[in-house]
């Protein structure tokens, strides 16, 4: 047992650097679980410098001096900002408000044909039975209508912390995009100075998280707005609201868009019952889906790597049980990571583990 133990650290841990690989992954895991809350504006405010870099370097490969660049892309940057919490903040919190309202009386609706069901199907369910389940769900949903709809001085702290956000993060960001060059530097000197391995990993996941991150923040951005366009000329109800959900539900591969057409086709369908619209509704976002999934995905990750559905599911259910919206948003990319680690990581062949034999 010790023999096959010992042969195994000769094989993947003989190498310096594959030591200095599984101490910075270590590190970066600990950073995460023990310092991730505190650590999360820095964490936010890099991954927003890193989709703002593809702007700079888009300006600065057109002779745009970099600092002018730098200073363009950011304006843009908090411009946008701007916009968001001056137009779409409210109208997103309006639609909130009213669509919770509205569970409630979607709810009754919903028991009064579900009550129906024991007359049909007696062998399957009482009405006792259905009632006591419907009237559970019932108390559950009016419970969240009312902790949405309630605003009280409990909220003060998270508002705060969002306006720290809003400060500290473009300010961040700012300095990454614009000291890039004296950062990277810094960061290289803490690592040994002979680092091919590193450096093949970091080559490798610099163009495949570029590639990622602006791929799918580019994605969400042309299928919430085609969504919504969509969405206004149907009169749909809740059309920022639901254009937001459904751009934000290509985060999660081949799962997001089947739990996102349970709210629009409900919204739909209590808006307008089994009428015309209701399948315009439906034909529109089976085409926004099938368009996204088979014209806008193949053009944008093109460059991606080829990870087997099964292990982009995985990844989604691993990472974003331990870290929530950031592990699903990036379970593609740290799956990747993991692949390339195992394929760069140095290690001996078998043959050149065995002991030479004496002549």
């Amino acid at each position: 047992m010790w023999r096959v133990l010992e042969n195994w650290v000769d094989r993947y841990f003989a190498d310096e650097e594959a030591v200095i690989l599984l101490l910075l992954v270590l590190l970066g895991l600990a950073v995460i679980i023990f310092a991730g809350q505190i650590l999360a504006p820095f964490f936010a405010a890099a991954i927003i410098a890193f989709l703002l870099q593809g702007g700079v370097d888009f300006l600065a490969r057109r002779k745009v001096p970099y600092r002018l660049a730098v200073w363009l892309v950011f304006t843009a940057f908090v411009g946008a900002v701007l916009v968001m919490i001056v137009v779409l903040a409210p109208l997103l919190a309006k639609q909130s408000s009213n669509l919770v309202s509205r569970i409630p009386g979607m709810i009754k609706s919903i028991q009064e044909t579900v009550l129906l069901l024991p007359q049909k199907y007696p062998h399957i369910i009482s009405e006792q039975e259905l009632r006591d389940l419907l009237n559970y769900a019932s108390g559950q949903v009016a419970g969240l209508a009312e902790a949405v709809l309630t605003f009280s001085f409990a909220n003060l702290p998270n508002l705060i912390g969002l306006i720290v956000y809003l400060v500290l993060v473009p300010l961040m960001v700012f300095f990454m995009i614009k000291d890039k060059r004296l950062l990277m530097e810094m960061l290289a000197n803490l690592l040994p100075s002979h680092r091919p391995v590193l450096r093949q990993i970091w080559h490798e996941m610099n163009d495949q998280m570029a590639n990622f991150v602006r791929g799918k923040a580019l994605e969400i951005l042309i299928v919430g707005v085609v969504s919504y366009v969509a969405f206004l000329v149907l009169h749909l109800d809740y059309a920022a609201l639901l254009a937001l959900v459904v751009g934000f539900s290509v985060l999660i591969p081949y799962i997001g868009a089947a739990v996102v057409t349970v709210p629009i086709l409900m919204v739909g369908y209590f808006q307008w019952g089994w009428g015309s619209e209701f399948m315009w509704l439906a034909i529109t976002y089976g085409v926004i889906q099938f368009l996204d999934g088979n014209v806008l995905v193949p053009l944008l990750f093109s460059e991606a790597v080829n990870l087997h559905p099964l292990a982009i599911i995985l990844a989604v259910l691993v990472f974003g049980g331990l870290w929530g919206f950031w592990g699903v948003f990036f379970a593609i990319p740290l799956a990747t990571l993991i692949k390339a680690l195992y394929n760069a990581w140095p290690r001996k062949h078998r043959d050149q583990a065995r002991e030479p034999v004496a002549e």
